[in-house]
């Protein structure tokens, strides 16, 4: 930027350059955040700035993690989002198992012969995930690590594992075998060999940390994703008529296409599905998504999408009702009104797919195709 640039760097971090640079050239971008394609789809071209998106984005957690926020509307909004994906950085540190800092490594260390104290925020997700385990009767639980570890998707080397080493891995899985103290914050194994893994939770536990650090901040209209499978909402998208973030579900046999779009409104959603991480095995397909109370490969699902009013939440039960299936995904909404549903399913015919929806207003969920 130049000198003689009239433009000043307020002026860029809030998305104004950018709005008055390009006018009416370029489309308005229309608030879709595809979960599996990851892409804001363009819509009509409008001259109305306010409705430009700025967009700011981070590798993390294996995956790209985004902020979207209404051009210029807040002052010091860019700042937030940037603040905001520090936080998640950190929050990787925190949990990963794949570095032996982290706090979650230093747990599966020690947690077999001691109580560890663990920091108040992730001993609450701890806390969190062992209910969710617990609603959904074992179909969401943090300690499959040994199960995925005999599937070899640990390391992305899917192989049917022997009857033996299966056996062990399910004897090692299972939350009953975390002992929480409220009291000291502390957490410990009850038996040896287990081990926490919080990949199917955590990116929604660092949109819900982003988010909550953005509104202290008083950005209050924005829309992150970790991943594009895992999505937080606020407030509305200046360019949505009716309110909120228009978020589209992908045809899980044309991931190109989308299948169906949900309106949020200060909510979150995940979807969950085992399209990319899966082997072949004499001719049978068999998904990374594992059913914890067999150790088998969940099946009968193409996708799981969940609504739920936070990103962890939502993380946790988009995987919990991949393996309960449409019955038990459903029976799981109707007892709990909060969360909201949309599974995708093989339909009758070689090619169809149907979708099946619980717990969500008509006027927010519909089906493109």
């Amino acid at each position: 930027m130049s000198a003689e640039d009239p433009t000043s760097r307020r002026e860029f971090l809030q998305g104004r350059a950018a709005a008055n640079a390009l006018g009416a050239a370029i489309d308005r971008l229309g608030g879709v955040l595809d979960p599996d394609e990851g892409k804001t789809q363009p819509s009509k071209a409008a001259a109305e700035t306010e409705r430009y998106l700025v967009q700011l984005s981070r590798a993390a957690m294996a995956c790209q993690f985004a902020i979207f926020l209404n051009a210029g509307q807040y002052d010091g909004g860019t700042e937030a989002a940037l603040a905001a994906l520090d936080l998640v950085e950190q929050l990787e540190a925190q949990l990963t198992v794949y570095r032996d800092t982290s706090e979650v490594m230093a747990i599966n260390r020690r947690a077999a012969q001691e109580a560890v104290v663990v920091e108040s925020g992730l001993y609450a997700l701890l806390s969190l995930a062992a209910d969710v385990s617990l609603a959904t009767g074992g179909a969401f639980d943090i300690t499959a690590g040994p199960l995925v570890k005999a599937w070899g998707f640990y390391k992305r080397a899917g192989t049917i594992p022997p009857p033996e080493e299966l056996q062990q891995a399910l004897a090692a899985t299972g939350s009953r075998h975390l002992v929480f103290d409220d009291r000291t914050c502390s957490v410990r194994f009850a038996r040896p060999d287990v081990e926490v893994n919080l990949g199917a939770i955590g990116k929604g536990y660092a949109l819900d940390r982003a988010g909550a650090l953005l509104a202290s901040a008083g950005v209050h209209d924005v829309l992150l994703h970790g991943g594009q499978s895992s999505v937080l909402a606020s407030g509305s998208h200046a360019g949505l008529d009716a309110g909120g973030w228009l978020v589209g579900i992908a045809n899980p046999l044309r991931p190109e296409q989308r299948l169906a779009e949900v309106v949020l409104r200060d909510r979150a959603l995940a979807t969950s599905g085992a399209s990319h991480q899966f082997f072949r095995s004499q001719g049978k397909r068999y998904g990374h998504i594992l059913d914890p109370r067999t150790g088998w490969p969940a099946e009968g699902v193409f996708s799981s999408t969940v609504i739920a009013p936070t990103a962890a939440e939502a993380d946790a039960l988009s995987t919990a009702f991949y393996i309960l299936g449409v019955d038990g995904a459903a029976a799981y909404c109707r007892e709990h009104p909060e969360i909201g549903m949309v599974l995708l399913h093989p339909g009758k015919g070689a090619s169809s797919v149907e979708m099946t929806s619980q717990g969500l207003d008509e006027r927010d969920v519909r089906r493109l195709s």
